[in-house]
């Protein structure tokens, strides 16, 4: 999916959220919610207010943290903790739901599907007689790089 069109979809669900809970759209969100989709990776707030220094030097950390936190109940993005001290952010527009196996080393990430661990998630919900609204499943180990 390209930036473009997953920025216009990013927008069009904040509005929607924002609308069903009364709260009002602000330039500075679009502005957040724009960088968030354009840095495409795992970012943390503080990267994130980083890059945002560049265009609108008025939007400071509180914001950031709390565009974040609207972008993740609004199904935009969701956290993610990789016991590295810092929670991260993730678009999940147009991806499909997936894992994460981090280097407890060298913090090496890798991003993977698997639908055999998948049907086991959906198994154990089934057994609990939950619905899976999001999921997160994150790996840790050594990789073969810090392993030699």
């Amino acid at each position: 999916m390209m930036k473009k069109e997953t920025k216009n979809i990013a927008l069009k669900r904040l509005s929607e959220h924002l609308s069903e809970k009364k709260l009002r759209a602000t330039s500075q969100r679009e502005i957040i919610l724009g960088t968030f989709i354009d840095l495409g990776r795992h970012t943390t707030a503080e990267e994130l207010y980083e890059a945002l220094k560049k265009f609108d030097s008025s939007i400071g950390h509180a914001t950031v943290y709390r565009a974040l936190r609207l972008f993740v109940d609004a199904g935009i993005a969701r956290e993610l903790n990789f016991n590295d001290g810092s929670v991260r952010y993730e678009s999940v527009i147009g991806k499909e739901p997936h894992d994460h196996i981090i280097c407890k080393k060298c913090g090496a990430m890798v991003e993977f599907l698997d639908e055999k661990i998948r049907e086991a998630q959906d198994e154990i919900a089934k057994k609990y007689g939950y619905s899976i609204k999001n999921r997160s499943h994150i790996l840790f180990g050594i990789c073969p790089k810090c392993r030699r």
